[in-house]
Order: structure tokens, then sequence, then C-alpha cells
């Protein structure tokens, strides 16, 4: 089964703003556009192997079907629907930020 992959306009903001802090803040735009690359390849990935990645552990993300793809040094948020076929990328962010704090800000779901 194929399924389509939808980005939240929540993860589109993290996808903007980890290329905005690379290419502006750590004045590398290649590295940047490499990174962002790399991120949007993995995310889009998630069409045939959507299970692949661990559950996300701690509720109530677990029983939401929350799953986590880590990619370098940043970790995908995301919720696979075997039912509509979809798979929904909530968040994107950098493994070394208080994971549970920013998720618990997440209201849309």
């Amino acid at each position: 089964m194929i399924y389509e992959v939808i980005i939240t306009d929540q993860a589109d903001a993290d996808l903007r703003g980890i290329y905005e802090y690379i290419a502006f803040e750590l004045l590398s735009p290649d590295n940047a556009a490499g990174q962002l690359e790399r991120l949007e390849e993995h995310i889009m990935g998630l069409e045939e192997f959507p299970e692949k990645f661990r559950p996300y552990e701690k509720e109530p993300w677990n029983s939401r079907g929350l799953r986590v793809m880590p990619v370098d040094n940043y970790l995908v948020f995301y919720i696979p629907n075997k039912d509509t076929g979809i798979v929904t990328v909530i968040r994107v962010m950098y493994a070394g930020r208080d994971v549970d704090n920013q998720l618990n800000n997440y209201t849309a779901i």
C-alpha cells in the first residue's frame, strides 16, 4: 500500500525554521539546502513503510499512534493511518530540544 504523506502547517514551519537557522544563523546555505533535502527525502519515504519507525512511547501520543523517525540530528513525528492510507507529519525538530514540551504545545490533533 502506498500512503499519501501530508505535512501539517506546523511541520512545514518547522522545516522552514531549520533551513533558516542553518542558512542565516550558521551562515551555511549549502548545508541548509542539503539538510532540507535529506529531511524531505526521508519524509516522502514514509509513503511506502510508515510503520518502519518506532512508536513514541509517552502518552497521550502513544495511544494516538505517533511515531518518530530520526534523520541526522532531527526527529520527524508522524501518525500513519492504515484505514485512510494517510501519513500525517506533525512536527520536525532538532533532537536536542525538549521534545515532550514541544509536543505538548501541539494542539492541531
